[in-house]
């Protein structure tokens, strides 16, 4: 049964597992500092505003949810 949750739930922590080694390493150290993203730095405040990286997060999910459910359809 290649669509029983089981197969899905190792699927997805086999891709987070991926993930998080791939964070762990600094591949994604330009994440979060893209042109766009608003940031303030004074004395005692930090103010951030990631907006443009939120908008390739979403384009990015939107993206793949899109691919999945025409795939899947």
């Amino acid at each position: 049964m290649p669509n029983s949750i089981g197969t899905w739930l190792i699927l997805a922590g086999v891709l987070l597992v991926i993930v998080g080694v791939l964070v762990n390493s600094g591949w994604f150290s330009w994440f979060g500092r893209l042109p766009g993203d608003i940031r303030i730095e004074r004395d005692n405040v930090r103010i951030y505003f990631p907006i443009v990286t939120m908008a390739v997060v979403s384009i990015t999910i939107s993206l793949l949810v899109y691919l999945l459910a025409r795939f899947f359809k």
